[in-house]
Formats: structure tokens, C-alpha cells, sequence
């Protein structure tokens, strides 16, 4: 009998094993891929001129050829990573590198287990909820052109990976021959797009809700996570949201603050991250007579999210508007998986997922259960903080971006929009931003600021009617509200001219034009422009009349400056270069601000500053440093890095370091001047003095000496430095290592745009893509705009036809059906 359920065990779990390798779609052939070769899609043809530094100008007659061409040259750039995150979103990361790893999704900073993202992108596979998204009609569903653009990214995708080849030919040794590369399918496009779009929603859950389970006492009050307190749990949210990992500046100029009072100028200044795929990669798209537009998207992306078209300039930084909330149910008592909903007893929805695991060189079937509530996915933590699961109390989320894919089609839209006044027209049509803000110029004057997208309808009343003890804590911190999930009097209300229902309407969102400028960097709508303050808008979307970051305000102040002409840089009024003078300025407002108390704290010490912890440091020559700073953060700038510890010790130790506070009426100056007063200021120096020392680092090192990345072997020095809360425009996220020092960039200034126009019809750009094109250490377009970067030169737009023509340096001509053409000017083709 033993030997028979033994081997009625071993057959149950190799049928598993099987069933599961069905049941996930492999990342594997494309279903039509054989018919393709015996009938070629005659739409599947593309042009690729690649032009200095590897930007490929992609002209094709339709959308599909258009998205073919893109997904050729994107993965020739950048396959390895792509192709690592597409087995993220096929749930198979336990399979392919086991279920004890990690990985992070930089653009939210959440450091995911391998398993609990299997089976969170598992159970969305289960559930079918990609194809219901597709099967939806437009505005709701993705548009014909959309439809065809992925469909052509695919092809092109696979067609590269054909014709290297196969995963054995791939240039890239970091995933040379990996099984886990292979070709896709339009359902795993489809998935890393839906990733995106749930970046600040449902992706920071995503370890909550695979491990939320219900309670089982009484082990749970023994081994279950300690519940804070509101208080704390308020705070630890507020630590990583609104999100904290991603930020960005951008500023629209009209015709009143640009020199020749005319025409536009637009920065896009987005604080992105250097590693993973919430990187940029660049590319022109052309359909003649239908579409042209030039700039970057997200990895996996066929269509451009950042850039401008012949005569409109767009950029986005991030929004403070939450774009979820969580409700607590209230449990049934003896039944954890039953709510109370009004009158009636509700049992959640539960759906066992089966992932494939490799362990000790084998796949072993692992499954879980997870849970849903008629608001969404029930959870126990979010961004690492924990909302345990009890016998008396879940919490659900629910995702303002779970059925958004209108966003794909406004980004179409946007890629065909020609003016400011169209682009506003756009945003309110489909109100499908997940989780940015849209700033525009155009060749007419206009600049335009808006925080019109996806957010849940939740008034200021709603959330105080609704708000539980948790959700009152929350709300006053950061604005996000914890609602009362046992009443339908608490769900999201809806508007009458929103795109969907529970969202605000245009009419309940910030929005802003203005002649002079409108600026924004990832504080909240309410000073877009000093001169004509937002007001009125739910808590929910942003705060008001609450102190900006030194970031918001140095922006503010040196675009004002440069406007009136206060700067004395020249006549008053932008032009391009302005604009590119102004981003890497790098100066640093948190030393303008108190750079010269702080001397003089620091010579009060009669060199011997106070710690908050050890003994307390000489201060050598530190003062001194301090004394001849240049007050910015080039590469050759000595003292930054000194202040620059300084402040974060100082910002962090006490609710403010400064004496004079914050004023409403001045909000773009205020609070100000250096409390040296403060204990914690005082020991903030002897931190800082320490924390080098400790690191080896002289007193006077260099920014570049430092701050640097690593390419080919070759140390490039990089200029800028911490945005929030020391005030640099030009954001460099370098992370400080006790002992260690500074470790390499990791995220900051990525994709920098600076447009204009002139009476051309050309458009005048200069872009610099901060870390180059492409993730492969072979590839020449590794680390060249890089080098570019930290010398602070741009590269030049080429956005007309004969301008493309004219620096082509190879073109590729695909044809499905047909052998890939490579040519080089002046040298005849090859095959």
C-alpha cells in the first residue's frame, strides 16, 4: 500500500508539474510564427536609420510596420533586460532563478520575492484580465492603431531574436543562451504594459497581496506581524509615498517668458532610474502624413511617453494624486474570509494559483490561495509597511488603474498632437494618466500644466465620513485615505464627465494655462505658477499651502529669474540654451541657503564638532571647505560632498533645520536661514565629518572624484546631486555606504530634453539620454552619451527628414517575408 501511494504521489505531482507548464504561457513561439513564413503580413515593413549615438529614426507606412521596426531595434539595444522582465510578467521568476531571489521594480522601489511575484502575475494570467482589457471597445479598450503597434513590436521583436539566431546568438553574454530568452507574444507585451500602468498602484502591493492569508488562532497573535499603532503605520507609509523612488522637473515656457515672445520652450528633466527597465530608450517614429514624433518610452514600450511632435513639446514628473485606496472590511467573527457589506455578509473570492519552482535542479509545483473583495485584492502589507490580516479586520485595494487602458490610446493621440490646446483635449477625453503630470509647450505660446488622469473620486468629505482610525492617521499625513469598506456610503462617487466611473472629472482636476510659465517638480499642483495658485482640489490629488521642496522652489526661482530677466544672464526671456544652461546649473539651494551659518557654526566649534553618537570629530580643515565652496555641484566642485552629508543628517534629524518658518504668502522663499541652535543641526557637521572620514573620503573630495559610474573599465565622472531634500535641479541619486562611501548613480536625470522653435518649420531640440542607449557592455552606444553627459553636452535633435538623412550612419530595412537589409552610406548593401 505504501509503495503504491508513493508511486500515486510521484504520477500526481509529474501531472502537476505538466499541467502547470501548460497552464503558464511560455514566454515561447508565437502562435502564428510558422504560417508568418509561408504568408508574410505585408504591413510588417520598416526603415531604421540609426543616427549619432545609436537613435534609430524609424519610418514605416503603417502602425504595425511602425511597432515592427521598433521592436527590432529596441531589442538590438536592450534584449537581456527586457526579456528578464517578461518572465516577470509571465509569473515564472521562481522557475527560471529560483524562489528564494529578489528583484526590484526601480520606478517604485519595492524589492519584490521571486514567488510572491509568480504567483501575483500568475493570478492575473488565471483570471483572464488582460484578454477582458483587449476584448473592451475605445475608448476603454486600446484602439486599431495601438492594436497593431504591439502586434508590430512583437514580430520585430521576435524577428531580431531569428535572426541572430536564436537566445545562443544574443551579442549581450549577460543572457547569452539563457533559456528564459526566447520569442513573446502580444499577451506578454500586453502584461509589461498593464506592469506599467500599475507602477503606483497595485505594483507596490504586490508582496501583500500574494502573501495575505487569513488568520489562524491562536497562532496568529503569536507568530502573526505586530500591528502598529495608526500613528506608525501612517509614518512608514509616508516614508515611500506619494512614490519617492521616481521623480522629475519640467517647465513649460509660452510665448510671454521665451525670448522672442512667440514661440514655446519646454525642459523635460524626468528623475528616472539608471538600472532596469524603468529606463528610457529613444527613438523617432514616422508614418508620413499620419505621424511624427521623436523621444523616449519606458523598456517594452512601442510608442513614445516623452518628447515632442513637429510643433507641441510634452513632459511628466510624477503626481502627488494617490491613485488607490485601501478599504477595511470588517469580518464576519468565527469567519475570516466573510465581510460585512450594509446589511448583507459578503465571503471573498478566492482563486488557487500553482506556480512552477526550481528547486535543487528540479520544478516543484507550489500553490497558494489569494483572496479578493468586491474592492479588490485583499493585502497585509503595502510598500514593506504591515496591515495585518486578523480575525476582526482585512484590508482590500482597490486600483483606480485595474481596467485603465485608455491610457494607451491617449498616448497615441498625444503622439499626433500638434498644440497644447489638443493635448488638453486629449487628457480630458480620456483622463487615462496612471499615475504623472502632463506639462506642454507648443510653437504658438501656450505652456500648460496638468494633474488630469486616473484618480479615485474621493472628496475631502468623503474621507472624513469614511475615514477609519488608520485612515485618519494616514489622511493627515499624506493624504491617503483608509475608507470604511462595510458601507456602500463609502465607495468612490462618480462624475458625470469622467472617462469611468469612480474617477474625478476634468472639472475636480488642477490644471493651468499660462502665457509666462508653468513649472512642476513633484510637489503637488498648487504652485505650477507662484503667480496664479490651484486651489480647491481634493486632498486625495495633493496638498496646499504646505512648505515645497527645495527642488520646487529653486526651479521656481531660477525660471522666474531667467523670465524677468532677474539672473543677469542676458535678456531677459528663454531661449533653448537658456534652458539647457539652467538644468545643469547644478547649483545647490540647500548650501545657498545656509552655507555661510553653518561657516560660522562651524568655527564656533574651535575644531571639535559635536556627533550625535561617539565622540566628537576634529573638524580639520572642514571649515575652510565649507568656506570656498562654489556653492554648486559640478565635477570639480570641492565642499559639496561634505555639505552634502551635512544636510542629510540635518534634514533627517529634525522636523525642520531652520529658524525662520514657512509662509503661504512666500511660499517660494520660505522657511529659511540655518538654526544653528538646534542640536541636531550642530551634531549634523560632526556626522557628516565622520561619515567620510569613516569612508576615506578627503574632506575636500570633488564631486567627480566620488560620483561616478563605471563603463568599459572606464571611471565617468558624473555632475548633480541629491535633489530632495538638499535642492538640486539636476537630480543624482548616489547612495551613501558607511565606510564605503558613494555607491554608483542610481537613478536622477535620465532623458533631458530642451525644445523650441524658431520661424523653421524644423523644431529646435537638444536632447541627452544621461546613461546611453543601450544595456549591453558590447554594444557602442554603451556609454557615449554618457561620457556626453558628464561633460555637460547635448545631443542634436534631428527631427526633419533631411536632417536624418544627413548623419545616418547605417539603415536597416525589414520586410517580413524578406532577408533583413543593412546598409551604410557610400558602401554598397549587404545581406
Amino acid at each position: 500500500m505504501r509503495a503504491r501511494r508513493s508511486l500515486t504521489a510521484a504520477l500526481l505531482a509529474a501531472f502537476l508539474v505538466a499541467a502547470v507548464a501548460l497552464a503558464v504561457p511560455a514566454i515561447g513561439r508565437p502562435p502564428a510564427a510558422k504560417q508568418a513564413a509561408h504568408h508574410p503580413d505585408r504591413s510588417l515593413h520598416a526603415v531604421i536609420r540609426r543616427t549619432p549615438h545609436g537613435i534609430p529614426n524609424i519610418e514605416a507606412r503603417s502602425y504595425a510596420g511602425l511597432g515592427y521596426g521598433y521592436g527590432y531595434a529596441f531589442a538590438q539595444d536592450n534584449l537581456c533586460v527586457m526579456a528578464d522582465d517578461y518572465v516577470t510578467v509571465n509569473g515564472q521568476r521562481a522557475q527560471y532563478f529560483g524562489p528564494g531571489g529578489t528583484y526590484a521594480q526601480r520606478g517604485n522601489g519595492v524589492d519584490t520575492n521571486n514567488l510572491d511575484s509568480d504567483f501575483f502575475w500568475r493570478q492575473i494570467g488565471d483570471s483572464k484580465k488582460i484578454e477582458q482589457l483587449l476584448a473592451r471597445k475605445a475608448p476603454n479598450g486600446p484602439k486599431q492603431e495601438v492594436r497593431d503597434g504591439v502586434r508590430g513590436y512583437v514580430a520585430g521583436w521576435n524577428r531580431y531574436l531569428h535572426d541572430v539566431g536564436g537566445s545562443k546568438g544574443v551579442p549581450d553574454k549577460s543572457c547569452r543562451g539563457r533559456a528564459w530568452v526566447r520569442p513573446i507574444t502580444e499577451k506578454v507585451a500586453y502584461r509589461r504594459l498593464y506592469q506599467l500602468v500599475l507602477l503606483a498602484s497595485g505594483d507596490v502591493a504586490i508582496p501583500g497581496i500574494a502573501q495575505a492569508k487569513p488568520p489562524t488562532p491562536p497562532l496568529d497573535g503569536i507568530l502573526g506581524p505586530k500591528k502598529l499603532s495608526n500613528q506608525q503605520t501612517a509614518e512608514g507609509l509616508a516614508r515611500k509615498l506619494p512614490l519617492k523612488t521616481i521623480g522629475s522637473n519640467a517647465v513649460a515656457i509660452g510665448r510671454k517668458g521665451s525670448r522672442d515672445h512667440k514661440h514655446g520652450v519646454l525642459l523635460g528633466n524626468p528623475h528616472f532610474p539608471w538600472k532596469g527597465t524603468e529606463r528610457f530608450y529613444q527613438a523617432h517614429l514616422t508614418i508620413p502624413g499620419k505621424l511624427d514624433v521623436s523621444g523616449v518610452s519606458l523598456f517594452g514600450v512601442p510608442i513614445v511617453l516623452i518628447g515632442h511632435t513637429k510643433s507641441m513639446a510634452w513632459s511628466h514628473t510624477v503626481s502627488t494624486a494617490f491613485r488607490f485606496t485601501p478599504y477595511q472590511l470588517t469580518l464576519v467573527p468565527g469567519s475570516p474570509t466573510s465581510y460585512v457589506y450594509d446589511t448583507k455578509t459578503l465571503k471573498m473570492t478566492s482563486r488557487k494559483v500553482t506556480v512552477l519552482s526550481k528547486e535543487s535542479g528540479t520544478l516543484k509545483p507550489m500553490t497558494r490561495t489569494l483572496y479578493s473583495s468586491r474592492f479588490g485584492a485583499i493585502f497585509n502589507s503595502l510598500v514593506g509597511t504591515p496591515l495585518p490580516w486578523t480575525p476582526t479586520t482585512a484590508f482590500a485595494l482597490r486600483d483606480v488603474n485595474a481596467d485603465n487602458f485608455r491610457i494607451f490610446n491617449h498616448f497615441l493621440d498625444t503622439n499626433r498632437a500638434q498644440s497644447a490646446p489638443q493635448e488638453l483635449r486629449i487628457l480630458k477625453k480620456y483622463q487615462g494618466i496612471p499615475w504623472v503630470n502632463t506639462i506642454v509647450s507648443d510653437r504658438a505660446g501656450h505652456a500648460l500644466y496638468a494633474d488630469i488622469g486616473a484618480v479615485p473620486n474621493v472628496s475631502n468629505a468623503k474621507a472624513q465620513a469614511c475615514n477609519t482610525a488608520v485612515g485618519t492617521a494616514t489622511f493627515r499625513l499624506l493624504g491617503l485615505p483608509v475608507l470604511d469598506g462595510s458601507r456602500s456610503s463609502c465607495n468612490w462617487d462618480n462624475d458625470s464627465d469622467a472617462a469611468a466611473p469612480g474617477i474625478f472629472g476634468p472639472k475636480h482636476l488642477p490644471a493651468l494655462y499660462r502665457s509666462d510659465y508653468v513649472t512642476n517638480s513633484n510637489d503637488s499642483y498648487w504652485l505650477s505658477n507662484p503667480h496664479q495658485p490651484l486651489t480647491g482640489f481634493a486632498r486625495i490629488i495633493g496638498d496646499e499651502a504646505t512648505p515645497r521642496s527645495l527642488r520646487t522652489r529653486i526651479g521656481l526661482i531660477m525660471t522666474q529669474a531667467r523670465v524677468d530677466g532677474s539672473d543677469h544672464r542676458g535678456k531677459a526671456g528663454f531661449t533653448r540654451q537658456d534652458m539647457q544652461n539652467m538644468v545643469f546649473s547644478d547649483r545647490q539651494y540647500a548650501g545657498e541657503l545656509t552655507r555661510n551659518a553653518l561657516v560660522g557654526m562651524c568655527k564656533s566649534f574651535a575644531g571639535s564638532a559635536p556627533t550625535s553618537s561617539g565622540p566628537p570629530q576634529a573638524t580639520g580643515n572642514a571649515c575652510d571647505v565649507l568656506a570656498h565652496w562654489d556653492l554648486h555641484e559640478n565635477v570639480g566642485s570641492r565642499g559639496a560632498i561634505l555639505f552634502r552629508r551635512f544636510w542629510t543628517h540635518a534634514s533627517a534629524a529634525t522636523p525642520s533645520p531652520f529658524s525662520d518658518p514657512f509662509s503661504a504668502s512666500d511660499a517660494v522663499h520660505t522657511p529659511h536661514t540655518l538654526n544653528t541652535n538646534d542640536p541636531m543641526v550642530r551634531t549634523a557637521l560632526g556626522d557628516a565629518i565622520a561619515d567620510l572620514r569613516g569612508a576615506n573620503i578627503p574632506l575636500d573630495a570633488t564631486v567627480g572624484s566620488v560620483q561616478r559610474v563605471t563603463r568599459r573599465g572606464r571611471r565617468i565622472p558624473i555632475h548633480g546631486g541629491t535633489a530632495d531634500p538638499n535642492g538640486q535641479f539636476n537630480a543624482i541619486y548616489a547612495p551613501f555606504r558607511a565606510g564605503k562611501g558613494f555607491s554608483e548613480p542610481e537613478d536622477g536625470s535620465s532623458f533631458v530634453q530642451a525644445v523650441t522653435w524658431h520661424n523653421s518649420h524644423c523644431p529646435d531640440a537638444r536632447t541627452i539620454l544621461t546613461y546611453s542607449q543601450s544595456t549591453n557592455p558590447s554594444s557602442p552606444f554603451f556609454s557615449d552619451q554618457a561620457s556626453l553627459f558628464s561633460r555637460k553636452q547635448w545631443v542634436p535633435d534631428r527631427f526633419c527628414r533631411a536632417d536624418v538623412l544627413r548623419v545616418t550612419k547605417s539603415t536597416t530595412t525589414l520586410r517580413q517575408g524578406s532577408r533583413t537589409r543593412v546598409t551604410h552610406p557610400r558602401r554598397r548593401p549587404h545581406h
